[in-house]
């Protein structure tokens, strides 16, 4: 640290030592990201994409090149045969949404293979609320199988489940607010290759956080669908915001009909001039991760070198953008928010508290100075104030930045004396 900030000596030998350690693991993210760039650079180059594909349409939509450019760029850059991309999916929530309502149909059975989903995705299914219109509330039956008590799959579970017709099989890469690891491209496959040998089930993967943190996409290995935020991992930080769905040709036009209406699908939508943020934020997105992981990577590196257990552990693959660490209790909590929230760009003035969010079951409390609002590929925390006490953090843009946000987040936490 310079003069900028202020940070006790204790923050600042840890953090010496954090970043040696983070050495070999910034390698191996610095290797990922050249090759991501390369790959999303040659699906620029192969589509021609030149400025025209920017300019604004309005009203209906028809006939918007840059649209549907750009819906082959990203098929392209993740592997799929067709993709949806679009600013007027609102967060990872909805476009999940659109997807599941676009591809299921009353009588149809939902299985998820990756225990309880993500908290705001119950209303969607059914889990919680009535009356809504909700998959449940349209005749769609939900089922799950339980991760083992380890967080791993449970693929003898799959396999019991799957002697009933299902329709869909539905998969969460993340580990949303649970310390299970989250699921890389080879864990995507392994499931998939044991849903086939039973199943002609539709595979669908919330990607959400994963993209560009390996070199290819769950679509590569078996998941007929992927969806995912563009305020995430795919926009780079400068798509405003937006979502995307890609995978089967087929698949991908019954999402088309659900996003908007059936006959008319991916046909009509203005791109309303945000064309050329989702294209820039797409072809920065490689750069962006990479940046995002060094932040995760450092600071599981720092917090285990304070005595604090991290998940993943500073040394391991990682295969999305999302840190864990386990704080013990409340204060501590609230102590890395608050902290976290002083080095951020935006709203540095702001002390976060914790607060009834909407779609969750406890109080939340969230660290976030974004550019973007909500943007988690820019650095940001958050945690509902119930056990384990972990808070999970992801993003920034820069590492230079985030380096400075995670050690205050610790600076925070010693200051009130809460290290040992």
């Amino acid at each position: 640290m310079n003069s900028f900030f202020k940070v006790d000596d204790v923050i600042t030998a840890a953090s010496k030592k954090a970043m040696e350690v983070s050495s070999a693991s910034f390698a191996r993210i610095d290797e990922v990201r050249a090759y991501n760039q390369e790959k999303v650079l040659a699906a620029f180059v192969k589509n021609s994409v030149n400025e025209s594909h920017f300019t604004e349409s309005t009203g209906y939509g028809y006939g918007d090149r840059g649209r549907d450019v750009l819906d082959q760029v990203l098929a392209d850059c993740v592997g799929s045969e067709d993709s949806l991309i679009r600013h007027s999916l609102t967060c990872g929530t909805h476009t999940l949404g659109v997807a599941l309502f676009g591809l299921l149909r009353p009588g149809d059975i939902m299985l998820c293979v990756t225990g309880t989903p993500y908290d705001t995705i119950h209303g969607v299914i059914g889990i919680t609320g009535s009356g809504m219109g909700s998959l449940k509330d349209y005749g769609v039956t939900y089922k799950q199988v339980d991760l083992l008590p380890d967080g791993t799959v449970d693929y003898e579970g799959i396999e019991k489940a799957l002697n009933e017709k299902i329709a869909m099989v539905y998969i969460q890469r993340s580990r949303g607010y649970s310390l299970r690891p989250s699921l890389g491209v080879a864990d995507i496959e392994k499931i998939a290759k044991t849903v086939r040998e039973k199943s002609d089930a539709v595979i669908m993967v919330d990607n959400c956080y994963g993209e560009f943190v390996e070199k290819t996409e769950p679509v590569s290995h078996g998941a007929d669908i992927i969806a995912g935020s563009l305020i995430k991992n795919p926009g780079g930080g400068i798509a405003k915001c937006g979502g995307y769905i890609a995978g089967r040709a087929d698949l991908v036009e019954k999402c088309s009909y659900r996003m908007t209406v059936p006959g008319l699908g991916r046909e009509v939508g203005p791109s309303l001039g945000q064309s050329r943020g989702m294209f820039m934020g797409l072809f920065n997105a490689p750069h962006i991760v990479g940046e995002a992981l060094k932040t995760a990577v450092f600071a599981a590196s720092l917090f285990e070198e304070l005595g604090f257990e991290a998940t993943p552990k500073s040394n391991e693959a990682r295969v999305d953008i999302i840190q864990a660490l386990k704080l013990c209790n409340s204060d501590t909590l609230v102590a890395f928010c608050q902290g976290m929230q002083k080095g951020a760009p935006i709203d540095s003035n702001v002390c976060p508290e914790p607060w009834d969010m909407p779609g969750y079951d406890s109080k939340v409390i969230m660290s976030a100075g974004a550019f973007t609002g909500g943007s988690s590929i820019e650095l940001s925390s958050d945690a509902p104030l119930r056990e384990p006490y972990a808070v999970w953090m992801q993003g920034s843009m820069n590492f230079d930045s985030g380096k400075i946000g995670v050690m205050l987040a610790a600076q925070e936490i010693y200051k009130r004396g809460l290290i040992k």
